[in-house]
């Protein structure tokens, strides 16, 4: 007998619209192999959801704040049934972009320089101080956000204008703009899957550049690496990975610029969509997007 897997998408989120739609991949994928399958809305009714179904595991398909900060994997700790992807703590470490940062700094991985900016101090000094540590153009974006939602590259010209629209974060990230190309290596059960090559039609590969198919953003692999190269950027995602203490699987970006790899931040609850990259690169080494989905329930535990 397969098992009963109870989906969790939806939810609050910018990023609820994706989320729908993992949800509805996975289900559908999971239903024509046999399983059986529910889906539910990450609402007041969850755990009543979770004790009449009673599933085996629980797939997490939320993206975003509530989705994989950690906030839902408190929540689904408390059922101790089994769920997917990474656990309370790597999960609001990896959401965190300051806290990723000091973690990767500390362990000597290449990241960005940045400035936190801080909406209730005053910041009469902003572009001097960006000169002197950082240097235009700069990348402003919030902290706890993920599919490059409300990011701007920006100018000493339209900064201030840029910092404006964000005003409701309260705290954002300024950090300096890497140019080169996006590189994004995912990792499942802490093994190397393999690394995709971007080249957006847009500015950068933002979230129109994701998610919309209109963008004609460019997918390429394998990606045009020497082995050495390609073997470092399998390592740096694969140490991230372990770092924060993740599970499943996880998404890694990257800025490859003079020879070296910047890493941007990690994904904890990558897509799982048509458009979406992990599929799209375990397809490419012949995982099939059901065993994909197989690989991310067998690493699904409670206390991580």
């Amino acid at each position: 007998m397969k098992k009963k897997i109870l989906i969790i998408s939806g939810g609050i989120s910018k990023e609820r619209v994706i989320s729908l739609d993992t949800g509805k991949q996975v289900s559908k994928e999971l239903a024509n192999n046999r399983y059986k399958v529910k889906i539910t809305e990450p609402d007041f009714k969850l755990l009543e959801t979770v004790k009449s179904f009673k599933p085996d595991i629980i797939f997490n398909a939320l993206h975003g704040q509530f989705g994989e900060d950690g906030y839902i994997q408190t929540i689904l700790e408390t059922t101790k049934i089994p769920y997917t992807h990474s656990g309370v703590i790597a999960s609001a470490i990896a959401m965190d972009k300051e806290l990723s940062k000091k973690i990767f700094i500390k362990n000597n991985i290449l990241t960005p320089k940045y400035l936190i900016y801080l909406y209730d101090k005053t910041n009469s000094n902003l572009i001097k101080l960006i000169n002197k540590k950082l240097k235009f153009p700069v990348v402003i974006k919030p902290i706890n956000e993920g599919s490059s939602l409300n990011v701007f590259i920006c100018t000493k010209h339209n900064i201030i204008k840029n910092i404006k629209l964000l005003k409701s974060y309260k705290k954002i990230i300024i950090e300096e703009f890497i140019p080169g190309r996006e590189i994004q290596a995912a990792i499942i059960s802490s093994k190397k899957l393999g690394a995709i090559e971007l080249k957006p039609k847009r500015k950068f590969y933002d979230y129109q550049a994701k998610y919309n198919s209109k963008a004609k953003t460019k997918h390429i692999m394998p990606v045009d690496l020497s082995k050495r190269n390609y073997k470092k950027i399998m390592s740096l995602a694969l140490q991230a990975h372990k770092l924060i203490g993740c599970r499943g699987v996880t998404r890694s970006d990257f800025k490859f610029y003079k020879g070296r790899f910047y890493l941007l931040e990690i994904n904890t609850q990558p897509g799982m969509t048509s458009l979406s990259l992990v599929p799209e690169i375990a397809a490419f080494y012949g995982i099939s997007f059901i065993r994909l989905i197989e690989l991310i329930l067998k690493d699904a535990d409670t206390n991580k």
